[in-house]
């Protein structure tokens, strides 16, 4: 079996994280299937996801790990973690307690490019 068949047949969890350590997690509402958000883990975002069962990212911006509703109260318990075929995208399954966007909107995908201008997307 060769790496590439490991990593996308094989059994083992082993995320494919950029040069920058990172990632890519896609947030999902588990009732509707809504996408939520899109955020970015490390290796210890994942191991705290897994250890806590609340949705923990890496924050680019600020350099630190955060748990999601850590100062808003809008946590996400994760419900499942998916990997996509080579390991280099992850797909985070939730039961959201609050709006998913530091907007206030349920998800953070609340706008659609139409016509060349960004409208807010009816809910």
């Amino acid at each position: 079996m060769t790496d590439s068949d490991d990593t996308e047949q094989g059994s083992e969890f082993m995320p494919k994280f950029g040069a920058d350590g990172l990632v890519t997690a896609v947030v999902q509402e588990a009732g509707s299937g809504k996408i939520l958000m899109v955020a970015h883990m490390n290796a210890d975002a994942i191991a705290a996801t897994r250890d806590s069962g609340m949705a923990t990212f890496w924050s680019r911006s600020r350099q630190a790990m955060w748990c999601k509703g850590e100062t808003s109260g809008n946590t996400m318990m994760v419900q499942e973690i998916r990997v996509d075929c080579d390991q280099d995208a992850l797909l985070l399954i939730v039961e959201p307690a609050g709006p998913a966007c530091h907007t206030g909107a349920t998800s953070c995908f609340y706008r659609r490019l139409e016509d060349g201008a960004l409208r807010k997307v009816k809910s």
